[in-house]
């Protein structure tokens, strides 16, 4: 009974994973960005939480594979198109754009359909066993969650114009598919020697949710970004 049970606990977390990026897409299209940020954090909570009771549990199923991968598009690929979308609505527009500004906030699904090519390349690539390659989908929806909220006024601005927030976009979309090796936070010990970056990482995320408060995620990721490229560097 009790097997019966648990074989169910990592896909009821990936299920409420769903469930925080349905609200979180709601919220977005009624541009409340920090309520946004708020449901996708909860979804990545519940994304690392399911992971990890399945190798618990050892609770593996291919149905669970295919839910997560679906929960993990909603939560992490449409819920921040959604969030760019409403940036895009909201933005000012110089004249010059006026005939393709109706359309423009539609590109925002690139980061979507990316999206979903990352987690399908993730799912069929042997390589991503201990580590990444490419941007994981849960850090580019919290770097696009806590920066429309955290940076709202300046990116809604007359000073921000629509096409540097299309380039972000564009460059987010080749982050999630490009062959870039990303580390993983996974610890299997607590040694320094083989978690050095991961330790590195943590160490200096402190200040900056200190002193950067909502920003703090937006730069975390920058900040992710950075280090993989660093270590890759140095290997």
């Amino acid at each position: 009974m009790a097997n019966c049970m648990t074989r169910y606990i990592p896909n009821t977390l990936t299920c409420l994973n769903l469930f925080s990026g349905c609200i979180a897409c709601v919220m977005a299209f009624e541009a409340r960005y920090d309520l946004a940020l708020a449901f996708v954090f909860f979804s990545a909570v519940f994304d690392f939480f399911d992971g990890m009771m399945a190798r618990l549990l050892d609770a593996y199923s291919a149905i669970g594979k295919d839910l997560d991968s679906l929960a993990d598009d909603v939560s992490f690929g449409v819920a921040p198109s959604l969030i760019v979308f409403s940036l895009f609505k909201e933005m000012h527009y110089p004249g010059m754009m006026e005939g393709i500004a109706p359309f423009f906030p539609y590109l925002a699904f690139l980061i979507a359909v990316f999206s979903a090519l990352r987690l399908a390349k993730f799912n069929n690539d042997t390589r991503q066993t201990s580590s990444f390659i490419g941007l994981p989908v849960p850090a580019n929806a919290l770097f696009w969650a806590s920066l429309a909220t955290g940076a709202h006024d300046f990116i809604t601005s007359d000073n921000f114009h629509p096409f540097y927030l299309f380039l972000l976009v564009c460059f987010f979309s080749w982050l999630l598919v490009s062959e870039i090796p990303m580390f993983s936070l996974k610890f299997k010990n607590l040694s320094w020697k083989e978690n050095k970056t991961s330790f590195i990482f943590l160490i200096v995320c402190i200040p900056l949710l200190v002193f950067l408060g909502i920003s703090s995620f937006a730069a975390i990721i920058v900040w992710y970004i950075l280090l993989s490229l660093i270590t890759q560097k140095s290997q």
